[in-house]
């Protein structure tokens, strides 16, 4: 069992600085991975497992598509976007299995590209991809707060790059590998840790559903999941803990799809309608509480605008709304801490408006005052219907791609 200690730590530092839909929140995050620990091994861990085991979850047709290399988003999209010329410098924040590298690589000669993932795997792959391309590919292993250090020990000045592309989310490779603990319908060890054991002092997921008690768990898929019943799946979380921890993804989803009636386990649809698993939006607050994806984000943007070229280029992909939010107030020059309301959408409104003027808008609350960027499409761009045919993991994707002033 978790030790009484480490429970009170981490609800007295997750109540401290909940913020809920605040990219603050993602800060408590790191304060909960330097003072948590592995559970220990319990007796009846073997007799959980068999028991979890034996609750079969139908099987759900989000993984249908699972077992293929990882597929890149939006590809021909963000490659012209980018517009890579010959000689020009790139950086690839998320390599994945290194499709949209490749892509650039093979679009014009003599370019660069500084592919960092926080992955071990995939960094293993951009090394083996970098054999091919020699002087051509540096792998930079880190998370986006570890870049900036990354790309200046690589030799790389800021105000140099000619391209940034930021694919937020995690890849196929790590939702079709079971140890990985990502997704709900492989069963694993639940770790969720996107830097893997690169981290040990790290908490994974299992952690988290073990330390923190009701109101905190709540507050934490409520946050990051948006899950309108957070309560009473947290509830549901905190009972089943109580008889034996909870140490596997099929433990689990099994536990929140015990919260709910029978005819509630897919009753909830996807962009292409098809059924999704209740536990899904659960397995989502985790994974990014526990990778603490929105500050890393934030830090993403803010290194890629720092190393951008005037005229140089931005491309970042999201895949839920939190990411979204993020990145479309970033680049119009809103601050990212204040609250979503309507108001943030007058603001951009009348940013775009007085821009088009080449009206001066320091100084007005309604001017995007700080923005550095101009928007390459008016609208967001998401995926075509073929390319939803063939990858439906990224159906949910939004491109937003920008010039830095």
């Amino acid at each position: 069992m978790v030790p009484q200690n480490l429970c009170q730590l981490c609800k007295c530092l997750f109540l401290s600085k909940l913020k809920v839909n605040s990219v603050n929140v993602a800060g408590l995050a790191r304060r909960i991975h330097s003072s948590s620990q592995k559970l220990s091994d319990s007796e009846s861990q073997e007799q959980t497992v068999q028991k979890c085991e034996s609750e079969e979850l139908p099987q759900n047709t989000e993984n249908s598509d699972s077992g293929r290399l990882h597929i890149p988003v939006m590809l021909e999209e963000v490659v012209n976007c980018l517009s890579p010329q010959p000689g020009q410098c790139f950086l690839d924040m998320t390599f994945g299995a290194g499709g949209h590298t490749a892509a650039l690589l093979e679009r014009a000669r003599d370019i660069t590209v500084y592919a960092l993932d926080r992955d071990p795997t995939a960094h293993s792959m951009a090394q083996q991809l970098a054999a091919a391309y020699p002087n051509q590919l540096q792998p930079l292993l880190g998370r986006f707060s570890q870049s900036e250090a990354l790309l200046i020990s690589s030799g790389v000045e800021p105000g140099t790059l000619d391209g940034v592309l930021l694919d937020a989310g995690c890849s196929s490779m790590q939702l079709d590998t079971p140890e990985r603990g990502f997704s709900l319908q492989k069963d694993g060890p639940l770790d969720m840790r996107m830097d893997h054991d690169r981290c040990p002092g790290m908490a994974t997921a299992a952690d988290v559903v073990n330390a923190l008690d009701r109101r905190a768990l709540a507050a934490v898929l409520r946050a990051y999941g948006e899950e309108r019943h957070a309560r009473r799946i947290a509830s549901a979380i905190v009972q089943a803990r109580s008889i034996y921890p909870i140490t596997s993804t099929r433990q689990l989803a099994s536990i929140v799809a015990g919260a709910f009636p029978a005819s509630a386990l897919y009753a909830r649809k996807d962009l292409l309608q098809r059924p999704v698993h209740v536990a899904t939006k659960t397995f989502q607050g985790l994974r990014i509480f526990v990778n603490d994806e929105l500050h890393e984000l934030l830090i993403g943007l803010k290194t890629a605008e720092k190393f951008l070229r005037p005229g140089g280029r931005l491309v970042a992909l999201s895949f839920h709304s939190l990411e979204d939010r993020i990145i479309k107030r970033f680049l119009h020059g809103i601050d990212i801490t204040e609250k979503h309301n309507l108001g943030s959408k007058q603001k951009i409104r009348q940013a775009l408006k007085n821009a088009s003027k080449g009206e001066d808008t320091q100084g007005s609350p309604c001017g995007k005052s700080n923005s550095k960027w101009i928007s390459i499409h008016k609208k967001v761009l998401t995926p075509q219907a073929k390319d939803i045919q063939t990858n439906p993991r990224g159906r949910s994707a939004k491109l937003r791609a920008a010039i830095k002033l």
